[in-house]
Formats: C-alpha cells, sequence, structure tokens
C-alpha cells in the first residue's frame, strides 16, 4: 500500500510481473520462485545498513546483530554443504568467480574452462569477459556427436597447458559432473580446481547430484537458482583446498573485500540464511529430486515428439533441445513459447552453425515449476503444449489458456 502511494508507476509495474509469474510456466533453468520468507528478509530494514569489512572486524559501528546474521549465513552454509569456510558477501555469481581469480592468480596465468558455446560460464574465461581479457585462458568443450565431456580430452589439455586455475560448471551442460575425474586432472598439474555450482547448488544440498566437495579446492555459487534464495553468491573453500594452501580462505576473503567489494547487501545475506534453512530441511530433499525427475520425463516426452536433445536427455535440472529439425530458430521458439504462456530461453547448442542472437537450441528447465508442486503428470502436458505450439504457431493463443489453467492449480509459494 506503501508504495502504491509512493510510486504508483513502480508499485503498477510490480503487479504486471506478478501476475505474469502466476499466470505463466516460468521454465528458464536459472529461475526459481523464492518463498515469501526469503523475500520477507530481503526487503528488511536490514538493506539500510553499511558493514564494510567481515564479522567483528567492520569498519562501521552498529554492526553487532548484523554480525549475527552474517555469521549465522556462514554457519548454515559450511553445515549445508560440508565445507571449512564460506564467504557470503558476494553480490552474485560473476563478481564470486571474480574474486576466485583475484585470489589465487596474476594477471597472465593460464586458465581453463568450459567454452560458452559449449554450455560453459562467460567467467570461466571466455573472451569477451574480463576473465578472457586480464588471463590466460584455454578452453575445452564437448565431444562432437555425445555432447559429453571427453575427460582424456581435458586431461590432455591440462598436462599441455598447465594453467593455474581449472573451472568446472556450467549454464547449459544436462549432464553430471565427474568430480573425482576432474580433482585427478587438477592434482596432475598442481591447479586450483573450482567447482562453479550455480545451476546446481540446490540438487547438490537435496542429494539429487554428487558433490564436488571432497575433489576440489574451491565452490563457488549463486543463491538462486535450484538453491530457491535471493540473487547473491558464495565461495566456499574445502578442505582439499586448505591442504594445498592454508592461507586459501583468507585469501578469497581479501579479494572479496577490500579487492572487489564494498559493504556487503546484508539484507541478501539475511535472505540467503533463511534459504538455506529451508535447504536443510527433509521436503527440501524431495524437492530436488522431483526437480531432477521431471526434467528427465519432461525430456523423454519431448523425444516422443521427435525433439533432438543435446547429449540426449538430462541428469539434472535442465535440456537442451536442438531445434534444426524443426525447421525454427531457438529465438523464434522462445518468443513463441512467451507468448503460449512458457517462458524459455534460446541458446547456442554444440558446435551451432548459427549465431548467438539466432541459435538454434531452446534451453529449459524445472525448478520453478516443480517448486509450484508440478510433478511428472504435469510435466507430459507441459512437453505435449511445446510440441502443439512448435507444430502449429495458430495454437498458441488456446495453448495460453490451457497453462492458465494449470498454473491456477499451481499457484505460486505462499
Amino acid at each position: 500500500m506503501k508504495l502504491k502511494q509512493k510510486d504508483s508507476q513502480i508499485a503498477k509495474l510490480i503487479d504486471l510481473e506478478t501476475t505474469r509469474q502466476k499466470t505463466t510456466l516460468q521454465m528458464i533453468p536459472s529461475e526459481n520462485h523464492c518463498t515469501p520468507a526469503v523475500r520477507e528478509a530481503l526487503g528488511s530494514i536490514l538493506t539500510d545498513k553499511y558493514a564494510e569489512g567481515y564479522p567483528g572486524k567492520r569498519y562501521y559501528g552498529g554492526n553487532q546483530f548484523i554480525d549475527m546474521v552474517e555469521n549465522l549465513c556462514i554457519e548454515r552454509a559450511k553445515k549445508l554443504f560440508k565445507v571449512e569456510h564460506v564467504n557470503v558477501q558476494p553480490y552474485s555469481g560473476s563478481p564470486a568467480n571474480m574474486a576466485v581469480y583475484v585470489a589465487v592468480c596474476e594477471p597472465g596465468d593460464v586458465t581453463m574452462g568450459m567454452a560458452l558455446p559449449m554450455g560453459g560460464h562467460l567467467t570461466h574465461g571466455w573472451k569477451v569477459s574480463a576473465t578472457g581479457k586480464f588471463f590466460k585462458p584455454v578452453q575445452y568443450g564437448v565431444d562432437e556427436k555425445t555432447h559429453l565431456i571427453n575427460y582424456d580430452d581435458v586431461q590432455k589439455m591440462a598436462t599441455e597447458h598447465k594453467p593455474k586455475l581449472i573451472w568446472v560448471g556450467a549454464t547449459a551442460y544436462p549432464r553430471i559432473f565427474d568430480w573425482k575425474r576432474l580433482g585427478q586432472i587438477a592434482d596432475s598439474v598442481g591447479a586450483y580446481l573450482v567447482a562453479d555450482i550455480a545451476h546446481i547448488a540446490g540438487l547438490i544440498a537435496g542429494g539429487a547430484h554428487p558433490s564436488p566437495v571432497p575433489f576440489v579446492h574451491i565452490v563457488t555459487t549463486t543463491t538462486h537458482k535450484t538453491l530457491r534464495g535471493p540473487r547473491g553468491g558464495m565461495i566456499m573453500v574445502t578442505k582439499k583446498g586448505l591442504a594445498k594452501d592454508a592461507d586459501l580462505a583468507k585469501k578469497i576473503d581479501k579479494a572479496v573485500f577490500p579487492g572487489l567489494q564494498g559493504g556487503p547487501h546484508e539484507n541478501a545475506i539475511a535472505a540467503i540464511a533463511v534459504c538455506l534453512k529451508e535447504a536443510a530441511a527433509p521436503a527440501f530433499k524431495t524437492y530436488a529430486k522431483q526437480i531432477v525427475k521431471n526434467a528427465k520425463t519432461l525430456a523423454e516426452e519431448l523425444k516422443r515428439h521427435d525433439f533432438s536433445l543435446v547429449s540426449g536427455g538430462t541428469e539434472n535440472h535442465l535440456l537442451l533441445i536442438d531445434l534444426r529439425n524443426k525447421n525454427i530458430t531457438g529465438a523464434d521458439a522462445q518468443n513463441l513459447l512467451e507468448s503460449a504462456g512458457m517462458s524459455t530461453n534460446k541458446n547456442s547448442i554444440p558446435y551451432d552453425p548459427a549465431g548467438p542472437f539466432k541459435p538454434s537450441g531452446l534451453r529449459l528447465g524445472t525448478p520453478a515449476i516443480t517448486t509450484r508442486g508440478m510433478k511428472e503428470k504435469e510435466m507430459k502436458l507441459i512437453a505435449g503444449w511445446i510440441n502443439e505450439v512448435i507444430s502449429n504457431p495458430a495454437s498458441a493463443k488456446k495453448v495460453a489458456q490451457e497453462v492458465k489453467k494449470l498454473c491456477k492449480k499451481f499457484p505460486l509459494p505462499k
């Protein structure tokens, strides 16, 4: 009510976005619906407090309760992910990843990561990112036929280039990572191994994906996506990381502040603490496993409708569709499905012959629709609608009405 009185334009736009989310299916794999409790903490009075520094070592007064908030968040993260040290101050995933570079690398050092067009992330050394400009990245990909990581090729590349830092993680890789093999590869060349689990953090917390913690030195993550929290980031140091470098935790903290950031967003940190408590509850394990069940069901149903899936299916929360046999671009498919009430995103496929603005692929996932309570039965419905709309664009308006009925049956978290 106060917002409507003070700024009716913003209030109206928020109402419109609320309606959009309520009445459509959010199927972008990096999106989710956090709980009202998370949003309440995010919008709390904590947003008014400056807290440069770390608990017990602040540059501002009046932080006695802020210290308690941040320490609680840290302890919950350490317990949930079974790590030795956590920094919860990064503003998001990309700043968290940059802090890792600052902590363990010098400009010009050789780094390794999955190439963006193969499913990797910008911050793993892609050429347009600062991580590709200030360091010397070598990029691995996936097999052209199977679309899977060829670990022998990764080993050969690591042996040849001897990187200081190796990234593992992706934004469009629908398979489980072999953390043990990757740990062996990094150890063989003396590299730091970083698991960027931004997409799969919730699956790991819920036991639906193997944890990298025993095999890597550092773990970075966002706190939204499958973890279902606010937008934020965390950097974790493992027991193996401290065995490699006893000062690694100190280096990480120094890289975040004062290396890259000023005052942390303690309202976001409080909201992260809330989502971590939610993720530690038994119900979250059920949720995480249902995300994967839903993704696998959706994949099999789409294949029944003759959709071609990169790697042939999925083992996590996302699918990547190669649309070339459907004679439609990813961009056009995204827009068409949006008009039918299904929010997805265009995406390059490995070895894509098309450009990034008109790619051949479509990326979609199940975290948000699983949060609404949808299960395998609904995945079959959704796959049918996707097929109907792609096969007959004129059906989009009719499908949109069916989607609205489904959304009413499965409301947003209350």
